[in-house]
């Protein structure tokens, strides 16, 4: 049985995970629906002004480079 997206997903953050722990923030996956990934950014990294980059040139694009099927990254 092949790992799932979702499985890879979660693996790909756990190695982004020290980086934003770092900070004082986290990120919590919500879910994986046709190659769109929902997170949540937790702690410091909730209400940073720079969550929006964060998550699309931080967490998009390692994602997409880790795992081809991800289209985008959608923050909740």
């Amino acid at each position: 049985m092949g790992t799932t997206i979702e499985n890879q997903v979660k693996k790909a953050l756990q190695d982004l995970r020290p980086r934003l722990q770092a900070d004082g923030g986290d990120i919590e996956l919500l879910g994986v629906e046709n190659g769109v990934v929902k997170v949540r950014l937790k702690g410091a990294c909730a209400g940073c002004p720079m969550s929006t980059m964060t998550i699309k040139m931080g967490v998009e694009q390692y994602l997409k480079k880790m795992i081809p099927e991800v289209v985008r990254v959608e923050a909740s």
